[in-house]
């Protein structure tokens, strides 16, 4: 059964979203236990109290699916503020399925209640793959919308010009996330005018916010700026919406930290933010070492038909090496030798000063990168295409000069470039793969490609790392970017 086409404004699209994923979480949970119990080899009644009673396996099984969609609502995983986006609604999926577990585990041992143990393995492991599937298929149905500006929440920005901007721009890179700009309130609220380098209307000013609101038909308040509304403004602002119907959300001035390192902590009124100071060492890092070791052996040794076999296509079609060595600059600024299998003639290096001359790098400042160039090989372009010319590299995270997951190595000539702020991501070893390669690759502009890299050395995580190794394949087959 599919989700409505459209969604309303403000709660509305909350509401009926959430009704569509309780009624499939029911019937998902209601079929996977009805499935357990009609597969399961236990009797109707089961001893319960040490043989002294018994007990119904349909009241077993509704009391299952009773625990386990009762926790779903308690644990959030239908809030608007966590579906579409993030790893929070699979947390509270995959939570409530564990706690559901433990729990009903724990009663029946207690109660002694037996036969119990299928309708309960197999009932709660399909339910939990189920849901997680259910919720990815609704996401992705979500996210197409929110594309289109629609099942959103309808944000009014309120701060001055270039912080709404900033925060306009940030907010459009990931519509996923719901908030759908609508207005701005300026501190000088010039009506029918524009935030220069948007196409977002100054609406109102930050005087008359709850007006304005009303006006564009906004359900949310976001503060991309203190230095405009003092605590006192803030405070009044936040009475006067109504609730359940309108949000207030506030950006502080940190940006590009992620979640772990942030800490909320209320002190005398005040809501402290604890940002914790990134580390480089310590047991994750020998563990992201180990992985490294472990999964760069593994690849390579199931791989190697595929190595081999692009080896003889690039040593055949072309003259020159299989393999290109270029030296690139890793962890702590010492360089290294990176390997490539060669996807260009071998005079690519002489001729490009002419490409650049003629050709430049559009949208890139540091990095040359260019569509259809000439010097990539028949078969390059193919190997670039599907990034097989990248396979490699993986002798590079054995030898451990590269990880599986980190800031894209780049060339000596490219540091000299660098700011000092760039330097900051040679505190991670160079990955294969990056934050850079699953969002866009080559498409991006430098300034997006720096963001990205240092996002990811000042929040790395295991967790996280695994996250981009798995968006890594879907980047691949998609082939964006890639040239």
């Amino acid at each position: 059964m599919a989700p409505p086409r459209r969604g309303g404004g403000g709660s509305r699209w909350a509401k009926r979203y959430a009704g569509w994923l309780v009624l499939s979480d029911t019937l998902i949970v209601l079929t996977s236990l009805t499935l357990a119990t009609i597969l399961g080899s236990q009797p109707y009644m089961l001893p319960a109290l040490h043989g002294r009673t018994e007990v119904s396996v349909i009241f077993v099984a509704a009391t299952i699916a009773g625990v386990i969609l009762l926790l779903l609502s308690m644990l959030g995983s239908r809030n608007s503020r966590v579906v579409g986006t993030g790893t929070e609604e699979y947390r509270a999926v995959v939570h409530a399925v564990f706690l559901s577990f433990a729990g009903v585990a724990l009663v029946a041992y207690l109660a002694s209640v037996a036969g119990i143990h299928f309708v309960l393995f197999f009932g709660l492991l399909s339910a939990g793959g189920a849901l997680v599937l259910s919720r990815w298929l609704f996401r992705k149905w979500l996210v197409r919308r929110r594309r289109r500006g629609e099942w959103s929440d309808r944000v009014l920005i309120v701060g001055s010009e270039q912080s709404i901007a900033k925060t306009a721009a940030d907010l459009a890179r990931t519509p996923a996330a719901g908030l759908h700009v609508v207005g701005a309130c300026t501190p000088s609220g010039r009506i029918a005018d524009y935030i220069p380098g948007t196409n977002i209307a100054v609406s109102g000013s930050v005087t008359n916010v709850i007006e304005t609101m009303e006006r564009v038909g906004a359900d949310t308040v976001l503060i991309s700026s203190s230095n405009e509304l003092d605590a006192g403004t803030v405070r009044s602002l936040s009475w006067k919406l109504e609730p359940g119907r309108h949000h207030l959300i506030v950006a502080p001035s940190l940006t590009d930290i992620g979640g772990p390192r942030l800490h909320t902590r209320p002190v005398a009124g005040l809501p402290l933010v604890h940002v914790e100071t990134p580390r480089y060492g310590g047991g994750k890092l020998y563990a992201k070492r180990a992985f490294d070791i472990a999964a760069s052996g593994m690849l390579l040794l199931i791989l190697s038909p595929l190595l081999v076999i692009v080896a003889v296509l690039v040593g055949a079609t072309t003259p020159g090496g299989i393999l290109f060595r270029q030296e690139r600059v890793g962890l702590g600024g010492e360089t290294f030798p990176m390997l490539k299998f060669r996807s260009m003639f071998i005079d690519a290096e002489e001729r490009l000063a002419e490409l650049q001359a003629v050709a430049g790098d559009r949208g890139n400042d540091v990095m040359f990168k260019m569509k259809d160039d000439p010097r990539v090989t028949t078969v390059g372009r193919f190997l670039r295409r599907y990034s097989l010319d990248e396979l490699p590299q993986l002798l590079n995270v054995l030898r451990g000069s590269m990880s599986l997951v980190g800031p894209r190595p780049p060339l000596v000539r490219e540091v000299e470039l660098y700011s000092d702020t760039v330097h900051r991501r040679f505190l991670v070893k160079p990955g294969i793969t990056g934050l850079w390669q699953v969002s866009g690759r080559s498409d991006l502009n430098w300034e997006d490609t720096v963001r990205l890299d240092l996002f990811y050395v000042e929040n790395w995580t295991l967790t996280g790392d695994f996250a981009i190794l798995f968006k890594t394949v879907r980047a691949v087959l998609k082939t964006d970017g890639a040239y």
